[in-house]
């Protein structure tokens, strides 16, 4: 009966859901709309500023939200979320509620879900905590031993969030098309076809426990990565089981309790992880939300939650190489043919133009030249530089194509970037960066 009652919330909440994201995308719709009417009788900076009230205005409509609701709603929040220190400070202070957990399912209905998947768990599980230690956005956490005496973290998945994901989807696309819009004129097909991509595989913890593996088996020679291993016999599609392997939380090692050297450490971790994904490996961990990290006070790092990975195409690997060699050495004017490469180019074959990469081939100069070596966070500026970038080059957005492999790439390196800055991480990464382009033949 307990369930059935919260089925039946959850049910009349995914109704709650249609009209909330639908209305939400109306409003964006029309305000974009609106904008696009009045920029015939604007000109020049006075367009310019309108352009930028409306895409602060409407972002801090979409995150608040966002900010409310699990599923992949909440999901792409927290995508958004990750890039709040290129956004602008109002709207940056709404997407930080993203990244704070969600509200918790009633253990109750977390205990019946999970009997409900696993026909032998009084078999398996010695104990069990259904009060969970952490809440996402498609599922929680729950601490608990097996009968063997292994400690786990086991994921269970939200009741019908198949159905809330599924049912968000269609209005979260009117959505984003909208908001995209106020940047852009690029085709959103294939932007949706990889978000979309992305967000359904999530849904099935059997690919994230393969996921898992794989990059397991990757990491098996790199002592500093530790990967939770899979309980097979305890994981189903909804159901994740792993061996439990704590550490340290982010927010405290990104505290004053470590000292530099120890954040330096960790920081030469995260970098090395995401280069090997994306030009060693070419399977990249996407969700470099720092919460998925733990940190070890020998240095190591804990990595999890594998749903959102990404198979780069060997000749994007190829390419990433190229342009971070080619900021690394300044060679600037090599970048608008790399990225045409890449498939990054204007509506009309024609590459970027320079004065549309400069800037920002100078900002990451200052990262991979820097003598003594960059140490992130403390250029204060330097997102906000980035963010005035983005909008300064809306002219030049509007007319660019990109390929769709790389929106879940440029998260995570946009991602990584941010929790560097959090770490206020010093290292070699120039160093870093010929070292795995050479892995790639660069």
């Amino acid at each position: 009966m307990e369930r059935l009652l919260v089925e039946n919330e959850m049910i009349t909440s995914a109704l709650r859901r249609f009209v909330k994201l639908g209305g939400l995308a109306g409003r964006v719709g029309v305000s974009v709309v609106g904008n696009q009417v009045l920029d015939v009788a604007r000109s020049g900076p006075a367009r310019q500023i309108k352009k930028t009230e409306n895409l602060v205005r409407n972002a801090m409509r979409i995150a608040e939200t966002l900010g409310e609701m699990k599923g992949a709603a909440m999901k792409v929040g927290q995508m958004l979320s990750l890039h709040e220190g290129m956004l602008p400070a109002e709207v940056a202070e709404v997407l930080r509620g993203l990244q704070k957990e969600a509200p918790r399912v009633p253990a109750e209905v977390m205990e019946f879900e999970i009997r409900g998947s696993l026909e032998n768990y009084d078999e398996l599980f010695e104990e069990l905590d259904f009060e969970a230690f952490a809440a996402a956005s498609i599922g929680q956490v729950h601490r608990g031993r097996l009968r063997d005496g292994r400690e786990v973290a086991v994921k269970i998945q939200y009741p019908l969030i198949d159905e809330i994901v599924k049912a968000d989807l269609k209005n979260l696309k009117t959505l984003l098309r909208a908001l995209l819009g106020l940047i852009t004129d690029l085709d959103f097909e294939p932007v949706w076809s990889e978000l979309r991509d992305r967000l359904l595989e999530e849904l099935d913890y059997t690919h994230e426990a393969e996921n898992t593996r794989r990059m397991a088996s990757l990491h098996a020679r790199v002592p500093e990565v530790i990967i939770p291993t899979v309980v097979a016999e305890a994981t189903t599609r909804n159901v994740l089981t792993m061996e439990y392997v704590g550490g340290i939380a982010p927010g405290d090692a990104c505290s004053d309790r470590f000292d530099a050297e120890m954040r330096n450490r960790w920081g030469v971790v995260l970098a090395e992880f995401l280069m090997r994904g994306l030009m060693e490996h070419r399977f990249l961990h996407a969700d470099p939300n720092l919460a998925n990290f733990a940190f070890r006070e020998d240095g190591r790092v804990v990595v999890y939650d594998f749903g959102c990975v990404k198979e780069v195409p060997e000749a994007l690997a190829a390419s990433y190489a190229e342009l971070l060699v080619a900021a690394a050495e300044d060679r600037g004017d090599e970048i608008p043919e790399i990225l045409q490469r890449m498939g990054m180019h204007m509506k009309n074959d024609q590459p970027l133009p320079a004065e549309a990469i400069e800037p920002y081939v100078e900002m990451f100069g200052e990262v991979l030249r820097a003598d003594p070596p960059y140490t992130f966070g403390d250029d204060e500026d330097l997102y906000r530089r980035l963010f005035a970038l983005g909008f300064a080059n809306m002219e030049y957005s509007r007319d660019m194509v990109f390929p769709e492999d790389a929106i879940f790439i440029d998260r995570a390196l946009g991602g990584h970037f941010g929790n560097l800055s959090r770490l206020r991480a010093t290292g070699p990464w120039r160093e870093l960066v010929f070292r795995y382009a050479q892995r790639r033949g660069a």
